[in-house]
């Protein structure tokens, strides 16, 4: 895993509305609430991260279990002892969370139905209750949503083919955790910015207002220019944040904004004893940007530092002649 973080990719620019015939005077902003931790959009930022936890592929149980039962399997810990997590697993009611043993890794599961589990809001936040759970006292690699087996046997089988990637993945994540922060603005707030600013773009915006006639080239220039001063700004204040972050955070990844008023979407693994630190960074940081809205979730295991992919064979029902 790389400890450098990643330079955000380029954003397309943001477009903007047409001028209006007159700019009016902006109402006084409301002081922005202080940054703290939310808890993430359900069940889309939920679902999203336990779809494809770890990048983690397994072939999925049949259809149709007919009363069989399986193993549910939450994530991949670094332990040579048993342990069990007591009845917070997925299910109605709630099932009896431990681990199936290998050498020094483990598989932290529950038995449950053979079946594929629907991906509600419930069941994400069963998924996730586990490895928030897990994570308290492991380091984890967390495994996708709904992700079944049918037999301890088979949990034996992939922990011991995934053997050397799992101790790989476990020692470079060691005592990290992940932290998403969302970045949002106001576009026409910013554009009104702009103009205070930029004297073309207030004299653009002067000849709009004032000329007799078409003004649909003018309106052309002036969205021209408004999409690319907002991606300026954008891309200037994503560095800016990053780079303030990075000096608290072992690594970062920029994902892709989600809407017009998203411009940073981001994750950062942290060291779990400069927590407290990543912690107050990013409060100073919401302090000095009042006119952004920072969306700061986590901990969570390292969703997006973690790539493994495997490649099982399903299991079928008829023995080899």
């Amino acid at each position: 895993m790389p400890k450098k973080k990643e330079t955000p990719a380029k954003r397309p620019a943001r477009r903007a509305a047409k001028a209006p015939a007159a700019a009016p005077e902006p109402a006084p902003a409301a002081p922005p609430p202080p940054v703290r931790r939310e808890e993430p959009d359900l069940p889309g930022e939920l679902r999203s991260l336990a779809g494809g936890l770890a990048g983690t592929a397994v072939q999925p149980p049949p259809a149709e279990s007919d009363g069989q039962s399986g193993k549910y399997v939450y994530c991949i810990i670094h332990t040579q002892e048993p342990h069990n997590f007591g009845p917070i697993g997925i299910g109605n009611e709630p099932a009896d969370v431990h681990t199936v043993n290998y050498r020094d890794v483990a598989a932290v599961v529950s038995d449950t139905p053979l079946e594929v589990y629907d991906p509600t809001r419930d069941n994400v936040l069963a998924h996730e209750r586990v490895n928030e759970a897990v994570m308290r006292r492991f380091t984890v690699i967390p495994m996708s949503f709904s992700t079944v087996f049918k037999t301890r046997e088979d949990i034996l089988e992939l922990l011991r083919t995934a053997y050397d990637a799992f101790r790989d993945v476990l020692v470079k994540m060691q005592d990290k955790l992940e932290f998403g922060l969302k970045v949002l603005w106001e576009p026409e707030l910013v554009i009104q910015e702009i103009e205070k600013a930029d004297e073309s773009l207030r004299l653009l915006r002067h000849e709009i207002s004032t000329q007799k006639g078409s003004t649909y080239f003018a309106r052309m220039q002036y969205g021209r220019l408004v999409d690319s001063l907002l991606q300026e700004r954008s891309e200037q204040l994503v560095s800016e944040i990053f780079s303030a972050l990075g000096q608290v955070s072992v690594a970062s990844r920029a994902n892709k904004p989600i809407g017009d008023k998203m411009i940073m979407n981001a994750a950062f693994l942290v060291a779990r004893d400069r927590e407290a630190d990543f912690d107050a960074r990013v409060k100073e940081v919401g302090a000095k940007y009042e006119h952004l809205k920072f969306k700061y979730t986590g901990p969570w295991p390292p969703y997006n530092f973690v790539n493994i992919r495997l490649r099982l064979e399903r299991a079928t029902d008829t023995e080899p002649e």
